[in-house]
């Protein structure tokens, strides 16, 4: 842990289980519904967050490289939910991970 001023950087209880999926999506050149929808979501989980600066960097890399501001991919993801069924599970019913 690095020190941060006022203390140190935490780690997030759900860090190895967003490392994985947000190197797939560094590796996503044109996003599905679906990578939009989890950047958006990694993005609200981690704001603010007093730690994981390397998840937070490589969430703004990804916003760049799809070239979309934040606004942008939550106008995008809010469109997406309306619709509904992004988040489906194997019982069909919606799913979601916000924590």
């Amino acid at each position: 842990m690095t020190e941060q001023k006022g203390g140190k950087d935490q780690q997030h209880p759900l860090y190895n289980r967003d490392r994985p999926l947000i190197n797939n999506i560094l590796q996503t050149p044109a996003p599905s519904d679906q990578d939009l929808a989890e950047l958006a979501r990694l993005r609200i989980r981690y704001q603010g967050f007093p730690g994981a600066r390397d998840i937070q960097q490589d969430l703004d890399e990804v916003l760049q490289q799809w070239g979309l501001t934040e606004s942008e991919l939550f106008e995008k993801t809010r469109q997406i939910h309306q619709v509904g069924g992004i988040y489906k599970s194997r019982g069909k019913r919606e799913e979601q991970d916000w924590n």
